[in-house]
């Protein structure tokens, strides 16, 4: 693992860790690595002092952490957020890949699923509403349905 002082466009530092610095190039190339305080994907290194263990540092007990306050940054690791940020990208392109191929049927999906489901109208590829029940209902005869994936930045 590497870690790497990172800044963005904007000024913001902020450090994150990656597999290998071939890891990072691939995810900073795929506009994966974005800014934890503003979300630009225009990231570049910063320049850090190397960081080198003697033998002696090895021996000794770390330093006990010291007290969260309230200023401290929020719970998730710089890794994880990446991470986080990546697995958003995917779902929001599987998202946006579904919204485009197939028909928003709106509130008549599980009739239009039971329809294709039992043959009396051609399979198709559509999406739409359905509440709780109705979804429970259409996997109980045995429809193949699936929630529409949506994350908590959506503004639709």
């Amino acid at each position: 693992m590497i870690r790497y002082n990172l800044r963005c466009e904007r000024g913001h530092a902020f450090e994150s860790w990656f597999q290998s610095s071939a890891a990072y190039e691939s995810q900073e190339k795929r506009k994966l690595v974005n800014c934890p305080a503003c979300g630009s994907a225009k990231v570049e290194r910063a320049i850090m002092a190397p960081q080198i263990v003697s033998k002696k540092s090895r021996d000794t007990t770390p330093p006990e952490p010291a007290a969260a306050t309230e200023a401290t940054a929020p719970s998730s690791t710089p890794l994880m957020m990446a991470q986080e940020r990546e697995l958003r990208a995917k779902i929001k392109e599987l998202r946006d890949h579904i919204v485009k191929n197939a028909d928003n049927v709106g509130e008549k999906f599980p009739n239009e699923a039971r329809k294709m489901h039992y043959g009396d109208i051609e399979h198709r590829p559509i999406y739409g509403e359905a509440s709780p029940d109705e979804a429970r209902s259409l996997i109980e005869e045995g429809v193949e349905v699936s929630p529409l994936p949506v994350l908590p930045d959506d503004r639709n």
